[in-house]
């Protein structure tokens, strides 16, 4: 956070990857929703942007990038986002993102470093995007799945600001590369508490991918992630495998994990549906102790 003044703020942040779906439109509103979201996770609404773009000139025409750079604009411009410029470089394989920057009251910002005892968790998108991508590009995953999971990685989650700026909101977190599970470690660990979660209250995007994950359709990402979560994580006997993977699934765009005081959880939630936010859940709460995760 760099303050400007005792209203405003400036927040700043960057986000690229390489495709994890064909169409090149698709790619670019997919990256650019996931980069916006880092400003959203902090309270922030964004301002400008900065395209950056990495491409293989050979194997990737000028109308292939043209059409990453115009979803992504799309998405931008969906933010009330203006994309001012960017960089561009050959690239053994393509990559494409944001740099974005976005204003925040100073007294808003949302950190992973204020969550206290009694906060509720509130998770606005369900899991399995890893799982569901892995699918597709395995060739096992129906164009119905594929629409749902690409619908919830191009959603905004401009929800985050919207509750900020209620003050409705104190900590949390947006769900990306290191799954639920690493990344609710990461604030428990800042703000100092543990965290208890309610495994069969945590949504998947479908009933279908907990059967892709008993097919072994799993990225390695995602394995990678459990392992190095259950250092910190302790498993009720009862949580499948299955479930545990969902838990530490390796998300692209994914949701925001927020901390709410119990009193505000029915404004918060009613909020948060005025913002495009239908699926918002309940899945646990911050508790005194040790930075350490229980799954029950």
């Amino acid at each position: 956070m760099f303050r400007l003044d005792a209203r405003r703020a400036l927040v700043q942040t960057v986000d690229f990857f390489t495709p994890i779906v064909d169409d090149p439109g698709l790619y670019g509103r997919i990256a650019a929703a996931n980069a916006l979201s880092d400003v959203y996770a902090m309270g922030g609404r964004p301002l400008t942007a900065l395209n950056i773009v990495g491409m293989p000139e050979e194997q990737v025409s000028p109308e292939v990038i043209a059409r990453i750079l115009q979803g992504g604009q799309a998405k931008a411009a969906e933010a009330g986002c203006l994309i001012v410029g960017g960089h561009s470089i050959k690239n053994p394989e393509p990559i494409y993102g944001l740099a974005v920057t976005g204003l925040v009251h100073p007294r808003r910002l949302i950190t992973n470093a204020a969550a206290r005892p009694g906060d509720l968790l509130i998770l606005t998108k369900p899991l399995g995007t890893g799982i569901i991508t892995t699918g597709i590009k395995r060739g096992i995953v129906g164009a119905g799945l594929a629409r749902r999971a690409i619908r919830l990685m191009t959603q905004l989650n401009a929800g985050g600001a919207a509750l900020a700026e209620r003050g409705l909101t104190r900590a949390g977190t947006d769900i990306t590369g290191f799954g639920l599970l690493g990344h609710l470690g990461s604030l428990c660990r800042a703000s100092g508490v543990a965290a208890q979660i309610q495994a069969g209250e945590v949504p998947a995007i479908a009933p279908r991918v907990e059967a892709l994950i008993g097919a072994g359709c799993v990225p390695g990402g995602t394995r990678e992630n459990l392992r190095h979560a259950s250092a910190f994580t302790e498993f009720d006997p009862a949580v499948g495998e299955a479930r545990r993977l969902l838990l530490a699934d390796a998300q692209t765009s994914g949701g925001l994990l927020l901390c709410i005081r119990r009193s505000k959880l029915d404004v918060a939630l009613a909020l948060l549906r005025a913002s495009g936010v239908a699926g918002a859940r309940v899945i646990g709460c911050i508790v005194r102790g040790r930075p350490a995760i229980l799954v029950r």
